[in-house]
């Protein structure tokens, strides 16, 4: 699976943004799927992930409310909607396959990262 993740931006504080990442390969529908972060100088943190069906999500405790995970199997693509953004969710986003873990090394393939920033 080969993941193209796309969306970041510069953002006030209190907006929205919505990531997307783009999937190859006819495998993408039997992977769970999972969004991490990664600031300057901090490590990789879960985000969000999601079951293989979408039928199940989970959420780190900072963005709980504020962040919708979800995937369209038929267009092989998984969604970040990012809502009431912070200047502490300035990060590198990273989408990744095969897990919903929130451990990193559990999955098996990375996107590239999409660069967030939220001014306050």
């Amino acid at each position: 699976v080969q993941l193209q993740a796309s969306g970041g931006g510069l953002v006030q504080a209190g907006g929205s943004l919505r990531l997307s990442c783009a999937a190859s390969g006819r495998t993408f529908s039997s992977n769970a799927l999972g969004w991490f972060r990664q600031a300057p100088g901090k490590e990789r943190d879960f985000v969000a992930s999601i079951s293989r069906s979408g039928g199940s999500t989970w959420y780190a405790d900072s963005v709980k409310g504020r962040f919708t995970i979800s995937r369209d199997n038929a267009k092989n693509t998984v969604y970040l909607q990012m809502n009431n953004l912070k200047p502490e969710d300035t990060a590198v986003y990273y989408c990744a396959a095969g897990s919903t873990t929130t451990w990193p090394g559990e999955y098996d393939y990375w996107g590239q990262g999409t660069q967030v920033t939220v001014s306050s």
